[in-house]
């Protein structure tokens, strides 16, 4: 990076981000960042498993069995704000005028099929109550009520709820109580990720909300406890500020703010692949803030995430047995192919042509750094409606395949084979993962050895009024988990009830009977 201030070092020391960084991501800017080359999605009986009810049941056993002798985690990254769940609502308010038109006209006029579904069912959110209570007898219509609603839902001196994280929003109503993602996540941990009477639960989030997500566990720990019979240990983390990314003009130079400063940028979910790393417990599950289910979708949930967690621990028990034996040097050419097998068969590896005309000595070396990697277990929901991101056979620069979490961004649009393989995708990615984090030895890997980061994103952004370009780091569970051993399981669709948009929240997965 040429022209360097004191200031802009100032600001690098600040963050904990080298020159050498900064300069290794301008360079990637120079170069772009190429598409990724699939060479065929992933389906059932090609790197995808599905179990039978008693393989499922098998499985259950060994994590039972077991679990109590382990430290078990759940991970959430739970930093998204829930402006974008209130898109629509937020352009409503700036389209709509009760006074100079209806709701029928203006849904008419607009084609806004969002705020007719909003409007006609509003009474069956979970917040309906709450916000209904504050506004009680302002409306002299139907139509000035869906108005003030909206408004007393989003309004900065109102209930703001555009401001707040999605994980401590409203999403299930029980009677009186309602209940957010962060009090739903805790029940679960409670259900799959307990060991020995307590359950230990790791959110990441942005730092100003820690005052609320503390206020929030300090109101539900107690009955949540008592429902449960569970004990909790719960953390949080941030995105650190030596992960955020610099931002360059079109022309691939650093840019600046209005007063001369370097304008960094967030690097995107795949910056906690940092936070994950401080983790340091025998397995971990994944997931979203925002893929909570009510009660009559629990015993689902329960049962996937066991399945899951036993196949981790039946892989991992082989995969040390092996690893100990190279590490013995204790192996014969049988002991060699067997491995090699295993890691075919059982983890997904491939290995290059030219593994059978290396020496044995090589060939151990090889074994050893394919089988000494942590383990990621990704739960696969069959599609249901348009492909996306999901499971994926990759071939890199150099020719070695293996088995990714791809995300559309990543693949070429304009290649007709790339997207004919995309649109035959059968299953998609839920952001579903129990990980082995430790060796045959006990040791925690640096999860940081495993990433690639040729899988980052460059996207166009503006900034007063200017064009610029800025960089995602590889995505936590894409690039970031890019070499470890990965298998994937086809778990059931009720186990995944995302809310992207605030009218999610009608759907029958999040309506409590």
């Amino acid at each position: 990076m040429s022209g360097i201030s004191e200031n802009d070092l100032r600001t690098l020391e600040q963050k904990g981000i080298s020159r050498e960084k900064v300069n290794a991501q301008i360079e990637t800017f120079k170069e772009g960042i190429p598409f990724v080359d699939l060479e065929k999605a992933a389906i059932v009986g090609d790197g995808i498993s599905k179990f039978s009810s008693a393989d499922e049941a098998d499985l259950i056993k060994t994590f039972e069995e077991s679990k109590n002798n382990l430290s078990l985690l759940k991970f959430v990254p739970a930093s998204g704000a829930a402006s974008r769940m209130f898109k629509a609502l937020f352009n409503f308010l700036d389209a709509y005028d009760p006074s100079e038109e209806s709701m029928a006209a203006y849904i008419d006029r607009t084609g806004d099929s969002a705020m007719k579904q909003f409007s006609q069912h509003r009474q069956n959110f979970p917040f309906y109550d709450l916000v209904q209570n504050r506004i009680s007898g302002e409306a002299n219509s139907d139509d000035e009520e869906v108005y003030l609603f909206v408004k007393e839902l989003l309004s900065d001196n109102a209930l703001n709820y555009g401001f707040y994280p999605k994980g401590l929003l409203p999403f299930h109503k029980y009677g009186e109580h309602t209940a957010t993602p962060f009090e739903e996540h805790l029940k679960e941990g409670a259900n799959y990720a307990k060991s020995a009477g307590r359950a230990m639960l790791h959110f990441t989030i942005s730092e100003q909300h820690t005052q609320l997500f503390s206020s929030e566990y300090n109101t539900v720990r107690e009955s949540v406890s008592a429902a449960t019979d569970t004990a909790f240990d719960v953390d949080y983390s941030y995105q650190k500020a030596s992960t955020d990314t610099i931002a360059v003009n079109m022309d691939n130079t650093p840019f600046r703010n209005e007063d001369g400063s370097l304008l960094f940028r967030p690097g995107g979910h795949g910056a906690l692949i940092e936070n994950l790393n401080e983790q340091d417990t025998d397995i971990i599950f994944i997931k979203n803030i925002d893929n909570v289910v009510v009660p009559e979708n629990t015993a689902a949930v329960t049962h996937s995430k066991k399945v899951l967690a036993g196949l981790l621990m039946k892989m991992q028990k082989k995969t040390f047995a092996y690893a100990k034996l190279l590490e013995a040097h204790q192996v014969s050419d049988a002991h060699l192919g067997e491995i090699k097998d295993f890691l075919e068969e059982n983890l997904n590896v491939r290995f290059s042509n030219t593994y059978d005309s290396l020496t044995t000595e090589n060939k151990v070396k090889v074994l050893k750094d394919k089988i000494n990697r942590p383990i990621r277990i990704c739960g696969m929901v069959k599609n249901e409606g348009e492909p996306g991101g999901g499971p994926f056979w990759i071939k890199d620069a150099n020719g070695n395949v293996s088995l990714q979490i791809i995300e559309s961004a990543q693949i070429d649009t304009a290649d007709d084979a790339q997207m004919g393989i995309l649109k035959n995708a059968t299953h998609f990615n839920p952001v579903d993962l129990v990980c082995g984090v430790r060796d045959f030895q006990g040791k925690k890997y640096n999860l940081l050895n495993f990433v690639d980061h040729k899988q980052g994103f460059i996207t166009a952004k503006t900034k007063d009024g200017k064009d610029l370009k800025a960089l995602e780091l590889p995505g936590l569970w894409n690039g970031g988990m890019a070499f470890w051993n990965t298998l994937f399981v086809e778990v059931a669709s009720a186990t995944f009830n995302p809310v992207k948009t605030v009218n999610d929240l009608l759907k029958p997965s999040h309506q409590v009977s």
